[in-house]
């Protein structure tokens, strides 16, 4: 079986395993990496940009390195490599937990549970749940599950057409690492800076197509495009800015704002201003939106995959 078929069926399998299994409740291999990854930093942890680039270096190269072990040891096997492939892809995307936390939340939120809404955000997303309201946790809820569907679907679908499972696999180590010392804390501002900047690059081409597929999956594409040109660039992240303000577009609501992450306050601009508040409805709105959103670039990616082999065999055949 070809590689692009072998994405291609793998990857559809993986997302129907993420859809049917979830995430698992212990051993996960993302929670795995994580921990290697700490142990990593427990020795390499210094005030400086170069140890931290190491670390990157030694953490996101293992991971591509494990893949490309695993790829060639299956070679032989069209259906061990199909298999390879959809467990990889299970284990590196996260929609349906997304959905899962998200739903949860939304469903608190709707039986008036404040507190326990309260709770479980910190499930999803670092915001400081205290002092915010029913309406402002919905839009905390709206926002994470946009930027995620980026960060935890669609860029790992981009980068596993274009590398196979060492591309699943570098992408979310590279993201896994942004997460755990990309923030611009005192510990991590120098330390954390390349994990930081390389999760900016690899994620930018995921960034873009899913804010592509929001418009044209959403209930108004009109607004998701208009809000994504408009304030996109306003945003301090450049992948969360597209992502965000064309689902903000697509559902025609106001994201961005105040916010407050670890005591720390920052006020980001508002996206869609021609959008009404998040109401607690849009939670579910905004799931949906997401799963139609994984679906698409799936049939995007491996479709990229298809064509690309196609093309490289017709020019084989003319040479």
């Amino acid at each position: 079986m070809r590689a692009d078929r072998v994405f291609a069926y793998g990857a559809a399998a993986g997302l129907l395993g993420d859809l049917l299994l979830g995430d698992p409740r212990r051993g996960h291999p993302v929670a795995v990496f994580g921990r290697a990854a700490a142990a990593v930093e427990g020795v390499l942890w210094r005030d400086h940009r170069a140890w931290g680039a190491l670390h990157t270096a030694v953490c996101a190269g293992g991971a591509v390195a494990l893949g490309t072990i695993a790829t060639r040891a299956v070679r032989t096997s069209p259906a061990a490599s199909l298999a390879l492939t959809g467990a990889a892809t299970w284990a590196v995307v996260g929609g349906t937990s997304l959905a899962r936390e998200a739903r949860h939340i939304g469903r608190a939120l709707e039986a008036g549970d404040i507190e326990g809404a309260r709770a479980r955000l910190p499930h999803l997303c670092g915001r400081d749940p205290q002092a915010l309201d029913a309406d402002q946790i919905a839009r905390a809820v709206v926002e994470s599950v946009a930027e995620n569907t980026s960060d935890a679907v669609v860029g790992a679908l981009v980068w596993g057409a274009v590398g196979g499972v060492p591309g699943l696999l570098g992408f979310r180590a590279v993201n896994t690492l942004d997460a755990m010392v990309g923030h611009k804390s005192p510990k991590y501002r120098r330390y954390g800076w390349a994990s930081a900047r390389l999760d900016d690059l690899a994620g930018w081409p995921g960034a873009r197509l899913t804010a592509v597929l929001a418009a044209l999956a959403g209930p108004d594409p009109r607004g998701a495009v208009s809000a994504w040109r408009a304030d996109a660039m306003r945003h301090p992240s450049p992948n969360a800015g597209p992502v965000e303000a064309a689902f903000a577009g697509a559902l025609g609501v106001r994201l961005g704002g105040t916010l407050s992450y670890g005591g720390r306050v920052e006020h980001r601009p508002v996206l869609n201003t021609q959008g009404r508040a998040v109401v607690t409805q849009d939670v579910d709105r905004a799931v949906r939106l997401s799963r139609r959103v994984t679906w698409l670039a799936l049939g995007v990616c491996a479709g990229a995959r298809l064509l690309t082999n196609a093309r490289s065999l017709k020019r084989g055949q003319r040479v």
